[in-house]
């Protein structure tokens, strides 16, 4: 979808209060490293948690193991609900449900949506890492405590 396609969906969900369902997952390889991704729409600059929808009457675990599947091509083991979270980015009231999970198989961005797929020491994250994705990382770690808000 183009990007003026993605502006006008977002402005209708605004407009109409919209309450859309999504995953996030904190995966990490064996080594302790989590993977972040990068999108090919929206800021293509920024590293974020792996995810996305979910879809009617999918349960969100089930999401967030499909997104894996559909991005990057890989299995998750170990999967543990992290909470929900509220975000109230670009209009939308959207609920976010983070999971904690062990990456199977290496990570190949499928070229669609994503355009990168890297595995990044927690200390060591790109700079264009969104602040989001540095809260819910510092607080898996123990660094902060939880936020509800995304």
């Amino acid at each position: 979808m183009d990007r003026s396609r993605l502006r006008a969906a977002a402005t209708l969900q605004a407009l109409v209060g919209w309450r859309t369902r999504g995953v996030k997952v904190a995966g990490f390889d064996a080594a302790g490293n989590v993977l972040l991704v990068r999108h090919r729409y929206g800021d293509t600059r920024t590293f974020i948690l792996p995810g996305g929808g979910v879809k009617r009457r999918e349960a969100p675990v089930d999401a967030v193991m499909r997104e894996m599947r559909e991005e990057v091509g890989c299995d998750l083991a170990d999967v543990v609900s992290i909470g929900t979270y509220l975000a109230s980015g670009e209009g939308r009231r959207d609920t976010v449900h983070l999971y904690r999970a062990l990456i199977v198989g290496t990570p190949v961005a499928d070229a669609v949506e994503i355009a990168e797929a890297s595995f990044f020491a927690l200390d060591s994250l790109p700079p264009t890492t969104t602040p989001a994705t540095r809260r819910r990382l510092d607080e898996i770690a123990g660094r902060r405590p939880v936020d509800a808000a995304w």
